[in-house]
């Protein structure tokens, strides 16, 4: 099968960190310093989002100690009799407390939507190390600043908003950064199963964002906020000191087989759909793949710690335009798809807690440990469309499947969440599988793989373009499912839970022409991956 090498210029070292570990361990063998390398991306990555996750959870835990019931709980000396919102925090304390808690919540979402276009278009222009790095710390002084509040004695909700605002724009270098970093060192051949477990960051980071939160809560709830965001700038610094964002600059050389099989549809005719395999140019083709997506250029230079944030190079492909990268088959159809999949998952993101609150007798802190049981599904849920989608190459008939199955779940536990704990349990967990599956596989694998279309003809400066509209269009969908929340839990949460029934049928209805061009081509043969 022929080969080619990407061959590492060894003139300049890579990033502080990385010099340090190679100073101290040398390995002559490039397969296995290839493999280390790897690991160290995979590790880096995966953390660098969860630690994302983490602070943007901490405010749906807040959320029930802000504003709740202080009927039962003995006041301070000097409040005055039948005052009941002496426990909440203005301006959090008065009747329209959701609402303005849903405000917040948009605030931070609408800006990560709206900025996560422009985000992925920096991410191709930009040295991705320090894109992260510098993202990572503003993210946590986001968290930060809104714990000052309490700190300070902060009541003005403009300030409030102007923190979420900040916080929404500076998470916005999270997704394209490590999608792409991620796309630069791992190749197609099992990329479902790899991507769907190192999706599980989401959860992982929600939960441990959840856990942190909870923790401080009845203590001082400015700790919920000021300690993940330590811990997101802190973490930024070893993105900085550790990542390599691409295999050149460590000096690693990738054989690739090129070009590689697609899960995305692909036809003769670029904009229709349909699963084959790529042909090279002299027209054979080839099945297998660990290729990287990144540089197709045979020598590649090695960046250092004094390579400028923006690297223009005459001899790379130029980066793919916003509306080129739209056109791109089964962008648009899964973009649109995910922004009602997105607004299901963030409805639980940022309300959950809450619900469980006023469904069940249990108190805030518990209410927010049960909520993460929701993202321990996800996790499952991420893994299982991942494998599905290797074994069948049908990403699209994947995610209709597990949105259909939601569609119930999400009634009965309705229904039957709060007749029990272990009830509740139950339903979470089934729920977050079937919700998070989608949701993973689609920003993730799907991303990936659109990001490296055929019709791209081998240019791979797509994917942080690609990734970004993709979850940009979720994003918005994200914004608006917790701020309609907000103004419909009034009516009754049955009705919330109507709006995420309806969102579900909506998602696989915009995955209709995907759906159908994988039910033609379902008699050809896809390959099949063999798992251990």
């Amino acid at each position: 099968m022929p080969m080619r090498t990407r061959t590492a210029q060894p003139s300049r070292p890579g990033p502080l960190g990385i010099r340090m570990i190679e100073h101290l361990i040398p390995s002559s063998n490039v397969v296995k310093k290839t493999l280390c390398y790897k690991g160290v991306v995979l590790l880096l990555t995966f953390w660098s989002y969860c630690c994302y996750h983490a602070t943007r959870k901490t405010i749906s835990i807040v959320k029930t100690t802000l504003y709740h019931n202080c009927t039962g709980l003995t006041p301070p000396p000097g409040i005055p009799p039948g005052n009941d919102t002496w426990c909440d925090w203005a301006p959090f304390d008065g009747p329209n407390a959701n609402a303005l808690l849903g405000t917040l919540d948009s605030a931070f979402l609408f800006s990560y939507a709206f900025f996560m276009f422009i985000s992925g278009i920096i991410a191709e222009h930009v040295n991705l190390r320090y894109f992260l790095t510098i993202g990572m710390i503003l993210s946590g002084l986001a968290n930060y600043f809104f714990g000052l509040a309490k700190v300070y004695n902060i009541h003005a909700f403009s300030y409030f908003v102007i923190v979420q605002i900040f916080g929404g724009i500076a998470q916005t270098t999270g997704w394209p950064g490590v999608l792409t970093v991620m796309g630069n060192w791992f190749g197609k051949r099992k990329r479902g199963v790899i991507f769907g477990v190192w999706n599980s960051h989401t959860s992982i980071g929600n939960i441990v964002g959840g856990l942190i939160a909870s923790y401080y809560l009845t203590t001082d709830w400015s700790l919920s906020f000021i300690v993940p965001g330590i811990m997101m700038s802190l973490s930024g610094i070893v993105i900085f000191l550790f990542l390599p964002e691409t295999p050149s600059s460590v000096g690693c050389s990738i054989a690739t087989n090129l070009p590689r099989y697609t899960g995305i549809n692909n036809d003769n005719n670029p904009i229709h759909g349909g699963y084959r395999k790529l042909s090279n140019t002299d027209g054979t083709s080839e099945d297998n793949s660990d290729s990287t997506s990144g540089s197709d250029d045979d020598t590649n230079p090695i960046d250092d710690e004094t390579t400028p944030i923006l690297q223009p190079n005459p001899d790379d492909k130029q980066a793919v335009g916003f509306f080129t990268a739209l056109m791109i088959p089964g962008v648009l159809e899964f973009s649109l798809s995910l922004f009602f999949v997105k607004l299901v998952n963030y409805t639980f993101l940022y309300w959950l807690p809450g619900y469980i609150k006023i469904s069940t007798s249990l108190d805030a802190q518990l209410s927010g440990d049960l909520a993460t049981v929701f993202d321990i599904g996800g996790i499952l849920g991420g893994i299982a469309a991942g494998i599905m989608t290797d074994l069948t190459g049908k990403s699209a008939t994947t995610c209709a499947v597990m949105l259909v199955l939601s569609v119930p779940m999400l009634f009965i536990y309705q229904a039957f969440g709060a007749v029990s704990v272990n009830m509740s349990i139950i339903l979470l967990f089934l729920v977050g599988i079937l919700v998070n599956g989608p949701y993973a596989l689609i920003t993730t694998a799907v991303a990936a793989e659109l990001g490296n279309h055929e019709c791209l003809q081998g240019n791979n400066r797509a994917m942080a373009t690609v990734a970004s509209i993709i979850d940009g269009t979720g994003s918005i969908g994200a914004a608006v499912g917790p701020l309609l929340t907000g103004y419909v839990s009034v009516y009754g949460w049955e009705y919330v839970f109507y709006m995420l029934m309806g969102s579900c049928v909506v998602a696989v209805l915009l995955l209709l022409r995907l759906l159908i061009s994988e039910y033609k081509k379902i008699s050809r043969p896809v390959p099949v991956i063999e798992y251990p």
